[in-house]
């Protein structure tokens, strides 16, 4: 199809595309491998860089879901013709949540032996600060006052439970908003369009009062001492700058294929104008969240910050800053730049590339040893396995539409005809 007039598209995924996302996942394959073998402080780094990762996954097939829902909710119309895309992430959302489960109880229940104050102790290789034997209990010699007075939301009951229930009532409101539209070209109506408004009403109102819960749990609760009300926001902030740089990507390259012909330099301005805001938005959440924290100067809050001022994360405390906000601030910012598909396509790269740096420093400094810290085969080989397994479900996913175009959409003729 080389024009937005035929609407019968279907993608089909072969080629090079299928066989790169194959062999980065073997890639990461050979990175976990490697690095369990190699031992020590590597396993730790694996089993890091695995949640690391696991949780970037299901926050970039999150994101698609909320783009969908927020997009249905506002009834708006310019993005009627690109949401196959963010339907394809909310597919590949069970599948992250599952993974990201599976590894988080694979950290929580394989333990080793670290050295405390001259003694050696036995805790797992994830969420240690909380889940070390002893913390809570009165008596023991690693009883935490701190950590017993949490115990009500940090034990593994609560933990998977919190899990369990968000992570598989956002999958369940995703799948339900790609099926909706699918049945919508199969019997046309507004049925289907009014069942999606009401499923994305739903979602924003579960998701708003949740999401800030699942950051604590999975992320803050690594350096369970420390806390942020600003936490959770701090992370919708990135998934959705991360998840809409990833759709942006996925446009640009598709229409480089020839599919999705339809979309234009409007649509693609619609999109840098939400990376560009929630870029914004990322910025106050995290200078608020420091500044607040470097002002009151109370220890058991500093201290989060304290440790990522060490020499080895300092520098990446600030190019942080710089690829996140000044990044997008000085390429999106006029009108034209968002207009230009080899600008907005850097942009998108630094971005997903500049978040995975934002969900580093939110997990390694809490649980490697700082003299342990920098980048090697676990870093890069874990990340180029998920992108693998991203590119090849998520595609996979946008290949079971019977059309790339919602042909029955209400605001379809609107979207193709979209101009700003």
């Amino acid at each position: 199809m080389k024009t937005h007039n035929s609407l019968d598209e279907k993608f089909e995924f072969a080629g090079n595309a299928k066989t790169w996302s194959l062999v980065a996942i073997v890639i990461g394959v050979v990175a976990i491998v490697v690095g369990l073998m190699m031992g020590g402080v590597h396993v730790q780094r694996t089993f890091t860089n695995l949640l690391l990762m696991s949780y970037y996954f299901v926050c970039v097939c999150t994101a698609g879901v909320f783009f969908c829902a927020y997009q249905y909710a506002a009834q708006a119309g310019w993005s009627a013709s690109l949401i196959r895309i963010p339907q394809a992430f909310a597919k590949v959302l069970p599948f992250a949540s599952l993974i990201l489960i599976l590894v988080v109880t694979a950290g929580l229940f394989t333990t080793h032996e670290i050295e405390i104050e001259g003694h050696k102790e036995t805790v797992p290789y994830l969420y240690a600060s909380w889940a070390t034997h002893g913390l809570t209990v009165v008596g023991s010699e690693n009883y935490n006052a701190v950590i017993a007075g949490k115990s009500a939301f940090l034990n593994v009951g609560f933990f998977y439970g919190m899990l369990i229930v968000l992570l598989g009532a956002y999958s369940y409101l995703g799948l339900a908003l790609a099926k909706a539209s699918e049945n919508e070209d199969s019997v046309g109506g507004m049925s289907n369009y009014d069942k999606s408004f009401k499923l994305s009403c739903i979602f924003l109102v579960i998701f708003g009062f949740t999401f800030p819960i699942f950051a604590f749990g999975t992320i803050m609760s690594l350096e369970a001492h420390w806390f942020s009300t600003m936490f959770g926001w701090y992370n919708l902030a990135a998934m959705h700058v991360s998840g809409l740089a990833i759709i942006a990507l996925v446009i640009i390259l598709l229409r480089k294929k020839g599919n999705f012909l339809w979309l234009s330099e409007n649509h693609l301005h619609s999109l840098g104008k939400l990376m560009f805001g929630f870029s914004i938005f990322w910025t106050y959440v995290w200078f608020a969240q420091f500044f607040l924290t470097w002002y009151a100067n109370i220890p058991e809050e500093s201290v989060y910050f304290f440790r990522r001022w060490e020499p080895e994360f300092k520098w990446l405390f600030w190019l942080n800053i710089v690829v996140n906000f000044l990044a997008p601030l000085l390429l999106l910012m006029s009108r034209d730049a968002k207009r230009l598909t080899t600008r907005m396509m850097w942009t998108c790269i630094i971005l997903i590339v500049g978040h995975w740096l934002d969900y580093y420093l939110m997990t390694m400094p809490g649980t490697i040893p700082t003299e342990h810290s920098g980048f090697g085969v676990e870093e890069i080989g874990i990340f180029l396995g998920f992108a693998g397994l991203f590119t090849f479900l998520m595609l996979t996913a946008l290949s079971k539409f019977k059309s790339l175009v919602p042909k029955k959409h209400p605001f379809l003729q609107e979207s193709l005809h979209h101009h700003i």
